[in-house]
């Protein structure tokens, strides 16, 4: 067989030559934009030739600090188009942490969105490896900045060459692009993929029995493209020929109602706080959601509630899925196999709130306290990955030798599996609520209490117990119109039936809203400091 290299720039010189007339609908500060991938690909080439131009070398990291638009997804191919090592930066990280990962990375040059630069200016001085800032703006020109070294995006493309050349003789196992994680403890931690890993895991996305993107697709990615490459579903949209809608900045759920109607979007995906919005969104307005043949879903753990008003109420393909910045992050997706379609509409219910089965390409298996434990569905253990998109190692890390071990990626998400190979995640091993001996359960709580017709979020977290060592407390925010009408006995009397006495809450904390990491998950360390004396003071 032939040997040919799986590399980033040939998916968009495939997409360039057989998809030009396809189109990526970009929102940006100014509004929407339309490019065909002809536009696109011409623009990516020029793009690679201007960071040529200003000294990038062959494996450099260039830094991303942008929304999802355009320019970002020409920054997608065109950094490692060529040679260099696409990073791209959470921009809701706090200052120190993305003072951290720009140095660690050793990021030479920063694309940065106009409206973001104010976040970047503070942090200046401590930035000791970029030596240049290409500002992505919508104005003919830049705007007043402390930034040394400032380019004007739009400028260096139009004196850069669209004919240029991708690198021919990139290695398929070279870098290709960078993330960090979001780190809700210590620094984040860096994850290197590399072109053959890109590639494969784009083919996995085309897969009917995963997330099936193809030509006749209009996706609109609304997880960052900052985080976890956006799923990686822009590289493979652009590669499979799909039109792209990329939101830009400051989304809002009536934005994404509007964008689905009117750009015909088939394919979304996003954390479930984002799909908790725009429900509470479609049950206020009157929105053309038909196009949508399903929402992907991943992050954390989507209520089961949730999952069911998509599909019975909005007639909305509802896809769970699993995965890590660690993974690419594509892992698992929750579907129902061929002969789980006559099972009864709880039952099929029950399938889709888990997290699913592996996808091809991917080997996983769940290690209890005595090995390997048994697909019963009952017992538990650490789920641990292996596969041709899951990382090795982090960048430059130390705590690679906790997480990476025997050739297996240790998740430190404890789960169960069932005899069809199912996966349901029980909790993160740091999350799991030990309560006299016996382990409790935040994610099913959560989810039982997200099913009360009057909650819209609810996040449980352990409390230190004199006598219990932990407690469940549950933090909830009720519907704005159930205000009056909802009370902790009401939630209490809701979940005794569903659990035995020792899982139920000692308390419900009712709160306007939820605190929430860079990338929508609860945060539930803030909430472990909030309430780590709550009982003590209320019983």
């Amino acid at each position: 067989m032939m040997n040919i290299s799986l590399t980033v720039p040939s998916m968009l010189e495939h997409a360039e030559k057989y998809f030009s007339k396809k189109e990526v609908i970009s929102r940006t500060a100014s509004g929407i934009t339309r490019f065909t991938y002809a536009d696109i690909a011409k623009r990516t080439r020029r793009l690679a030739s201007a960071l040529t131009k200003l000294g990038v070398k062959r494996g450099e990291r260039v830094g991303t600090f942008a929304w999802n638009h355009h320019r970002h997804l020409e920054a997608y191919f065109g950094i490692p188009g060529m040679g260099g090592v696409l990073h791209t930066i959470n921009i809701r990280l706090s200052g120190e942490h993305i003072s951290y990962i720009i140095n660690h990375a050793d990021d030479r040059v920063l694309l940065i969105d106009a409206e973001l630069v104010p976040l970047i200016e503070p942090l200046q001085e401590q930035l000791k490896s970029i030596k240049a800032y290409v500002i992505m703006t919508d104005d003919d020109k830049l705007p007043d900045t402390t930034l040394p070294n400032v380019y004007h995006y739009e400028d260096l493309l139009n004196e850069a060459d669209e004919n240029f050349e991708f690198v021919a003789d990139i290695d398929e196992n070279d870098p290709a692009g960078m993330c960090f994680t979001s780190a809700t403890t210590g620094n984040p931690k860096g994850v290197v993929y590399s072109h053959r890993g890109i590639v494969l895991h784009s083919m996995a996305l085309g897969l009917t029995d995963s997330a099936a993107v193809s030509e006749s697709d209009v996706t609109m990615p609304v997880v960052p493209m900052f985080h976890a490459n956006a799923w990686g579903l822009p590289f493979a949209a652009l590669w499979f020929g799909a039109n792209q809608v990329l939101p830009g900045p400051m989304v809002t759920p009536k934005l994404l109602a509007e964008l689905i109607e009117n750009e015909g979007v088939t394919l979304t995906a996003g954390v479930p706080t984002i799909w908790l919005a725009l429900m509470k969104e479609l049950e206020s307005g009157s929105y053309d959601t038909s196009s949508l043949r399903a929402i992907l879903c991943g992050g954390s753990a989507a209520p089961k509630a949730m999952i069911r008003t998509f599909e019975t109420k909005f007639k909305i393909p509802f896809i769970h899925a699993y995965g890590m910045t660690e993974t690419s992050p594509l892992v698992t997706l929750s579907r129902l196999k061929s002969y789980q379609t006559e099972l009864p509409e709880e039952d099929r219910l029950e399938v889709r709130s888990t997290q699913g089965y592996v996808v091809p390409g991917v080997e996983m298996k769940v290690i209890g306290k005595d090995g390997e434990v048994k697909w019963d569905g009952h017992e538990m253990g650490e789920l641990l990955l292996r596969g041709n998109w899951v990382a090795d190692e982090y960048f430059m890390d130390e705590r690679t030798n906790e997480a990476f071990r025997d050739g297996w990626l240790h998740t430190g998400d404890v789960v169960t599996v069932n005899e069809e190979g199912i996966i349901k995640i029980i909790d993160r091993t740091k999350d799991l609520i030990k309560s006299g001996g016996e382990w409790i359960s935040s994610v099913d709580l959560e989810n039982a209490l997200m099913a009360h017709e009057d909650v819209f979020e609810a996040s449980v977290v352990a409390v230190p117990h004199d006598e219990w060592q932990e407690r469940p407390v549950a933090c909830v925010v009720v519907k704005e119109e159930a205000k009056d009408r909802i009370n902790k006995e009401d939630l209490m009397e809701f979940l005794q039936p569903q659990f035995v006495k020792w899982w139920l809450p000692d308390d419900i904390v009712f709160m306007d809203e939820i605190p929430k990491t860079s990338v929508g998950k609860f945060l539930k360390r803030s909430l472990r400091d909030q309430l780590k004396d709550h009982l003590k003071t209320t019983i």
